[in-house]
Parts: C-alpha cells; sequence; structure tokens
C-alpha cells in the first residue's frame, strides 16, 4: 500500500471540498486582548479576535495571571505524573472541591480537558452500569458521542431538545432499566440552550441518570457563575456535570461533579483520569483563582451581554442570517463552504478580523458559518467597525460567487 499516497488523497478531497483547516499562529499579549499580532504573507500586522472561547477574558485577568506566576515558581512546571503517582498536590484537591461547591455536590474530579472527561465517564458507565441505555442529543458534542460510542451500552438518539421525542424514547424502555440521558446546556455552534429543568424532570419521571455538559455555561450564566443549570434554579438536579476550565474560567482542563459515591467510581475505574499526567500546579492555582474570582463578581458578565446584545442588534438591524438564539455565541450563517472561508480570508486580509470558517465536519454540509463570540474587552466602537468590514466583505464575496 502506498500510505502517503492514501493521506495525501484524503487530505486534497477535504482542501476540493473547502474542508481543510488552516491555523494562524497568534501572538498574544495581555495587554492587548482581544488584538494579537500575525505575520503572513500581507505581512506582520495586528489583528482583533473575534472568535475566543475565553469568554470573559479571564485568561487575561490579573489575579489568574498571578496565581499562576507564583504557583510555577513555588512549585515548578509540572505535577510530577498521574494523580496516584505523586501527582496530587494541595492545589489539585482545593480546585475539585472548589467546582463541587461551585455546583452545590459533594465532589468533583479534574481531568486534563473536557474532552476527556466526558469520554471517560460516558465510557465507563456506559461498559460497566447492567444493560445500560443512553439517550444522547442529537446535537451532542463529538467527546460525548465518543464516550457513547465506544462504551459496550445501547444507545437511542433523540431529536435536538425535543421534550416529546425524549419521552416517547424513554417511555419505550422498562422503567427499572438503567438509563443515562446525555445533553449539553449551551450547544457551541447553534449558540441555543437546552430545557434543562424539563429535561431533568423527564429524566427523574423515568428513573433515568442525567449527563450534562455545561463547559460553555460555566463562569458565564448564574449568580456564581454554575451555568445554566444555576440559572434556571435547578443547579442540584442533573445527576453529573461536566464542566471546563479552558473557556469561561480562560485557564485550562476538564472536570466533573457530583455524588461522592459517582466521582469516587469515575477516579476509581476511568481510564483516562488513572493514566493522564496531572494538571500542572501553575494551571489548577490559576483555574482555582479564576473559579473563586467569578463566583462573586458578576462585572465580566454584565459587560459581556451588553456587548452581545449590541452586536446581535446591529447585526440584525443590517439583514445579516443569524440563528435566533440568545446565549452569548453568535451564529453568522452562510451556508456554503467556499463563500464562508472566502469571506473568512477577506476579513482577516483586508480588515484585521480574525473568524475562522466553521465547515463540515463541526457542523454538517451546507451550514456552514462564522462563529463569533465576543469578550468584555471589546467595545463598542470594535462592534461597529466589525459590522461594517462584515457587511462590506459579504457583499463583495457574494457578488464574485455569482
Amino acid at each position: 500500500m502506498d500510505y502517503r499516497n492514501f493521506f495525501n488523497e484524503a487530505l486534497d478531497g477535504l482542501k476540493r471540498k473547502n474542508n481543510y483547516r488552516h491555523f494562524i499562529d497568534l501572538g498574544r499579549q495581555t495587554a492587548r486582548f482581544p488584538h494579537a499580532m500575525i505575520e503572513d504573507e500581507h505581512g506582520r500586522r495586528e489583528v482583533t479576535i473575534w472568535c475566543s472561547n475565553d469568554y470573559l477574558a479571564m485568561g487575561q485577568h490579573p489575579v489568574v495571571i498571578e496565581a499562576m506566576r507564583e504557583a510555577a515558581a513555588h512549585d515548578g512546571a509540572g505535577a510530577g505524573g498521574s494523580r496516584n503517582v505523586g501527582g496530587t498536590s494541595q492545589r489539585h484537591a482545593a480546585l475539585e472541591q472548589a467546582v463541587a461547591d461551585l455546583h452545590g455536590r459533594e465532589a468533583g474530579l479534574l481531568f486534563a480537558t473536557g474532552y476527556i472527561a466526558n469520554e471517560t465517564a460516558l465510557r465507563l458507565l456506559g461498559d460497566r452500569l447492567p444493560d445500560c441505555i443512553f439517550f444522547s442529543d442529537e446535537l451532542n458534542h463529538a467527546s460525548l458521542i465518543h464516550g457513547i460510542r465506544t462504551s459496550k451500552a445501547e444507545k437511542q438518539v433523540f431529536k435536538h431538545s425535543d421534550l416529546t421525542d425524549l419521552e416517547n424514547q424513554l417511555a419505550s424502555v422498562p422503567l427499572e432499566r438503567p438509563k443515562i440521558v446525555v445533553f449539553e446546556s449551551i450547544y457551541s455552534m447553534d449558540g441555543d440552550i437546552a430545557p434543562v429543568r424539563e429535561i431533568c424532570e423527564l429524566a427523574a419521571k423515568y428513573h433515568a441518570l442525567t449527563f450534562l455538559d455545561e463547559v460553555h455555561a460555566v463562569g458565564i450564566y448564574g449568580m456564581t457563575g454554575a451555568g445554566i443549570a444555576e440559572r434556571d434554579g435547578v443547579k442540584t438536579r442533573p445527576t453529573i456535570i461536566a464542566g471546563t476550565l479552558g473557556k469561561g474560567y480562560g485557564v485550562a482542563g476538564g472536570y466533573l461533579v457530583g455524588s461522592i459515591e459517582i466521582i469516587d467510581y469515575i477516579r476509581s475505574f476511568g481510564p483516562g483520569f488513572i493514566f493522564t499526567t496531572a494538571l500542572p500546579p501553575a494551571v489548577t492555582a490559576g483555574a482555582l483563582a479564576s473559579v473563586n474570582h467569578l463566583k462573586h463578581s458578576q462585572t465580566e458578565r454584565i459587560k459581556l451581554f451588553v456587548l452581545v446584545d449590541k452586536l446581535r442588534r446591529c447585526l440584525q438591524e443590517q439583514g445579516f442570517p443569524l440563528l435566533p438564539t440568545k446565549s452569548h455565541i453568535i451564529p453568522v450563517m452562510v451556508n456554503e463552504a467556499a463563500l464562508c472561508r472566502q469571506i473568512s480570508q477577506e476579513l482577516l486580509a483586508k480588515h484585521n478580523i480574525l473568524t475562522p470558517p466553521i465547515n463540515f465536519p463541526t457542523v454538517p454540509v451546507g451550514t456552514e458559518r462564522l462563529r463569533i463570540t465576543l469578550t468584555p474587552r471589546h467595545t463598542e466602537a470594535m462592534i461597529e467597525a466589525f459590522v461594517t468590514a462584515l457587511r462590506e466583505t459579504w457583499q463583495r464575496q457574494s457578488a464574485l460567487s455569482l
């Protein structure tokens, strides 16, 4: 077999369909965020980032940076191993207690990433709960899908946030059979918010566990930043909540919270936890500082949503095709891969605006989009300049594509 030819043909196929991913090296500077430096065929210049998942700019916050600096100077760079082989410290224990307290739970467990947290927990539960069946939202993240798929458990996929379809599926299974309903609070590509309360009530009615992924909500929603479940008054209803420390909290890592028994079970049997090097001391210290700050500060959340409301209103006034969502994520629908890439490239080349095209397999073919995200460090002047640039670029590229 010609292995090189095999790989090149697959890559060429992505390029022909405009789905090949180009990465841009960013030179970030804390004092200048959301600006960053890039260097390409157009030279070295400053661009503005409109796609960051550091939603509250906590990755740039002096409280977080100072905590990381002090921890690295005191503890060194790495954790020294997996959690059970010298990698556990008081910093890990304190952060796990903090996220458990945040969600009103008995215990928390840290992971290297949110992806690993989801995949580990779902695969483990699906493999070991006798005759378990998953009920999974059709728009769930790849980490949730992969964890379910690689387990031995049966699965049923319900229509996105469709309570009637979910109840019909739950009702079709014996009440005593182990069940897990898996869903997200905010779906990151569409920006829509799930009916968390209603799904939890349905799950309880049919004796099912619930696994709620809050990764795009923690830090940002609720009075203390515990997410949509807190905002909707059902903070302690989901059986297991998955969160991240790399988006709203601006650092890195993932976590799970739940009862002592469930978390200890995952800690004791989950390969993605047992065999992975622990988070570095600086990361845990920075994440803890961020969690503690956002438990009490509303400043970042209030400013973010003021700006989000302004940007959404400006885009609507200009007639851009937006999904009817109410979260902090604003998808601008292009619905054609080549055009989406061309708009993105011109925004960067001519207007120094960074917003990569979102295409297959992240979203289905024909639903390509620009996924716009703001931070409290954006300004109203930046928003006005962005909307003007997008309108000019959209009109020009749409005319060229005819």
